[in-house]
């Protein structure tokens, strides 16, 4: 069965979106749809697809099943809960949106109209963290006492002022938390399961006329009593490989971007050597460290792939709404703690209120 796309916004990420379905086999990028009609025409030029001059047009088009949101962050939720109302299944770019009410809102619709809503995180895709992901698991580290993650990226002052919504609490959301380390705080969760409670100090170090913060620590509780930290920053120059560390009583991994840095238990297995040779070859991935393009369509691919299984079968996508939203609570309840100085509970009873 075919499975035809569209694309809502006509950005940076949304070329990754069409590269990811130009290769898989029996799917077809249908068309696109973008707020400056000109965006749309440009795109579809390059992807073969038709440019709509409406949103409503292109929700109309019966050959259209899975509609994509490119959007700035703060302006997923009109397009997806047209889309939903429309009858097409979704998939949604990080975050799923800026608000908790606005995830629950996109939740709902989909919920409502029977379709299936997944959130990209791709970073749960790559072979090392879905082999981390295998031995935790299974048991392997013991009592998990540690889970560190850290996104130490690089980003220019023009790039923020390139783009009149970033670092904007209205469309972006807030900084490196909810634009970069997000596929990070996502893993995070995954990995060591829920977060009981968080403290944090943000702050705004190397960047000028940007309202959300550049810089970040947060310590986190889980609830299997392990802890762990979540550093989040764009003003690290010149930009270092994302890097996530967890440890038990039994063992220890550590995987950089997309490679195994240590991987190493008290009970050894056969697979073990196998796994760190496979996962030791450095990739020469930057994963956006530097710059924000320098990402691969693997994930995005593989993510789509995974979705259009899930709607072929009956099942759930491996990240789907409830997935996406859990990320944006952990990121507004680290900034909560940021603003009152105060350790922060989980989950949230409903969003922060932002100081004047």
């Amino acid at each position: 069965m075919s499975v035809g796309f569209g694309i809502v916004g006509c950005g940076m990420i949304s070329r990754f979106h069409a590269e990811a379905i130009a290769h898989i086999e029996g799917a077809k990028l249908v068309g696109c749809y973008n707020d400056m009609y000109a965006g749309a025409q440009e795109f579809a030029e390059e992807r073969s697809c038709i440019a709509y001059e409406t949103l409503e047009e292109m929700l109309a088009n019966p050959e259209i099943q899975v509609v994509t949101i490119c959007t700035p962050s703060g302006a997923h939720l009109e397009p997806a809960i047209a889309a939903a109302n429309a009858g097409k299944h979704l998939l949604v770019e990080k975050p799923l949106e800026i608000t908790l009410e606005r995830c629950d809102k996109i939740i709902e619709a989909c919920k409502k109209n029977g379709v299936k809503l997944g959130a990209i995180l791709p970073s749960r895709f790559g072979g090392a963290n879905l082999a981390l992901k295998e031995a935790i698991d299974s048991g392997r580290f013991g009592k998990l006492t540690l889970g560190d993650t850290y996104v130490k990226w690089w980003r220019s002052q023009e790039y923020y002022d390139g783009g009149g919504w970033r670092g904007t609490w209205a469309m972006d959301g807030g900084g490196a938390y909810m634009n970069q380390a997000i596929h990070n705080v996502d893993l995070i969760y995954w990995f060591m399961g829920e977060i009981e409670s968080v403290s944090a100090v943000v702050g705004t170090l190397a960047h000028e006329r940007i309202e959300v913060e550049d810089t970040g620590v947060a310590a986190v509780r889980f609830a299997n009593g392990a802890i762990g930290t979540i550093t989040a920053t764009t003003a690290a120059w010149p930009g270092l490989l994302k890097k996530t560390e967890i440890h038990g009583d039994a063992g220890s991994v550590i995987v950089e971007q997309d490679d195994v840095l240590m991987w190493d238990f008290q009970e050894k297995q056969d697979k073990d050597s196998e796994i760190a040779e496979k996962f030791a070859k450095k990739s020469g991935n930057t994963g956006g460290a530097s710059d924000p393009s320098a990402i691969s369509f693997q994930g995005h691919q593989d993510q789509f792939e995974d979705f259009i299984n899930a709607i072929q079968n009956g099942t759930e996508p491996l990240i789907d709404g409830e997935q996406g939203r859990k990320s944006v609570e952990i990121i507004l309840a680290i900034y909560q703690s940021s603003w009152t100085g105060k350790q922060v509970n989980l989950p949230l009873e409903g969003d922060p209120k932002r100081p004047e």
